[in-house]
C-alpha cells in the first residue's frame, strides 16, 4: 500500500506583497539609495503614484505602510555601539576608541566580581 500525499499549490502573493516587492526591485535598480534626500522623496512621490495605478486593490493604508517600508529601506545602516551605561547609536562623525571601551568593561567586570 502506498500511502498518497496531497501537496497543495502554493498560495498566491497578496497584492500588498507583489508591491512591495515590486518597490524594493525599483530601488535597487533605480540608484535611490544612493540619492539625495530630496531626490529620494520626488522618487518616492512618482513611485507611489505609479503602483496607486498598477495595484488599485490596495486600501490608502497599504500605500502609506508601503511608503514607509520603503523609505526605511533606504535609510543608511546605523551601528549600535554598546556601552557599559549608555547604547546609542553611532552617528558617522563619532569614531569609538575599542580599547578604552574595553578596559571599561573589563574594569567593570573585575568590580563586580570582587
Amino acid at each position: 500500500m502506498t500511502k498518497k500525499t496531497l501537496r497543495r499549490a502554493p498560495a498566491a502573493p497578496s497584492q500588498f506583497d507583489q508591491a512591495r516587492d515590486e518597490m524594493f526591485s525599483h530601488i535597487l535598480r533605480c540608484g535611490v539609495i544612493e540619492a539625495l534626500p530630496e531626490h529620494q522623496k520626488d522618487w518616492f512621490d512618482d513611485t507611489m503614484q505609479y503602483l496607486a495605478e498598477r495595484f488599485n486593490g490596495l486600501t490608502e493604508q497599504e500605500h502609506a505602510q508601503l511608503r514607509v517600508l520603503g523609505e526605511r529601506y533606504c535609510q543608511p545602516v546605523q551601528r549600535v555601539v554598546a556601552t557599559p551605561d549608555v547604547a546609542a547609536p553611532a552617528t558617522a562623525d563619532e569614531t569609538v576608541d575599542v580599547t578604552e571601551t574595553v578596559d571599561a568593561i573589563e574594569t567593570e567586570v573585575a568590580s563586580s566580581n570582587a
